[in-house]
């Protein structure tokens, strides 16, 4: 019995008459491709950090460099402040998605390119960018859209949280200080922002993926990674400037995450600087100070991004090598 089916598979394998071997097909043509729609992560990912590349070119010599040739503060603990703050925000991302996907100590580079890409490139395209990473790692992540979906929205939510809470503490206090025209801006993005902040409660259930639980944790990391992002901010201003006491310093920080997130104001930028010299005064000094802490964010975001092309450009050569 065995040798009938071993003279029939012989039979069924056999190469016809007058085709010669070369005219079989390659075996690994035989191999499915990779088509587009299968590779379209890696490529998403690619383009952003092209753009990523290109942004923050044009943002150093646009202003950046300006910037930069400010006067420099003496303090080191200034730098130990600011780079707190700046791993601030990727730490907590690290955290969220360590407890959801349990992502490797690798997955900060894609952190960091995330933050990278919302601060030059445009809004949410950090998180476009990392969706693009965690798809293309389908055996890390199954469904990565629903939890960076609601990782996202969360951040919103905890931020107008704190953007309500600060109108209002401040509002009561600095109305006298504000034109009318800013006072109705403002007074209307805060209804704006508690609006959205309700709906997206109230339609939770068909909002968010997650379950309740980590939503929460998610919300709680993000509370608290905007706390300490607003202290570290208020420790770096005065260690740049220390004849302003930390209190002052403090209040301003609060002041530019409440301006920052306000949906009616114009001008944000412009409308924080006014407010903060009219708070504490030296103009130059302090229009100095903001610029230079802008610039050097600018230049962290440089060398990371020159450090990641020069470790994955390594790689690739020991790759080639072997």
């Amino acid at each position: 019995m065995q040798r009938k089916f071993n003279v029939l598979t012989a039979k069924a394998t056999s190469v016809p008459a007058g085709v010669i071997d070369s005219d079989l097909p390659d075996i690994a043509a035989l191999e499915p491709t990779r088509t587009l729609k299968r590779r379209w992560p890696t490529i998403l990912g690619g383009v952003l950090s092209v753009a990523m590349v290109v942004m923050l070119g044009r943002e150093l010599l646009d202003s950046g460099l300006a910037g930069l040739s400010r006067a420099t503060p003496t303090s080191p603990w200034f730098y130990v402040a600011f780079l707190a703050l700046y791993m601030t925000a990727p730490t907590g991302d690290f955290i969220i998605f360590r407890r959801l996907w349990r992502i490797p100590a690798a997955g900060f580079v894609a952190l960091h390119k995330k933050r990278i890409a919302n601060d030059v490139v445009l809004g949410y395209s950090g998180e476009a960018y990392f969706y693009a990473w965690a798809r293309a790692r389908a055996r890390l992540v199954a469904a990565p859209f629903g939890a960076v979906k609601d990782v996202s929205l969360l951040s919103a939510i905890a931020g107008n949280a704190a953007t309500i809470l600060l109108c209002a503490l401040a509002l009561p206090v600095g109305y006298q200080l504000m034109p009318a025209t800013v006072l109705h801006a403002i007074v209307g993005s805060a209804i704006i922002t508690l609006g959205i902040s309700l709906a997206l409660l109230l339609f939770s259930k068909r909002v968010f993926s997650l379950p309740r639980r980590d939503l929460w944790f998610i919300f709680l990391v993000h509370c608290a990674r905007i706390a300490v992002s607003s202290l570290l901010l208020a420790l770096a201003w005065h260690f740049a400037m220390p004849d302003v006491p930390l209190w002052m310093w403090l209040f301003l920080s609060a002041a530019r995450l409440l301006v920052s997130r306000l949906p009616l104001v114009p001008n944000k930028d412009l409308l924080f600087a006014s407010f903060a010299i009219l708070l504490i005064g030296q103009d130059q000094a302090l229009s100095e100070m903001i610029a230079f802490v802008s610039a050097l964010t600018l230049g962290v975001h440089v060398i990371l991004m020159a450090a990641f092309a020069a470790v994955a450009g390594w790689k690739g050569l020991k790759l080639w090598r072997a």
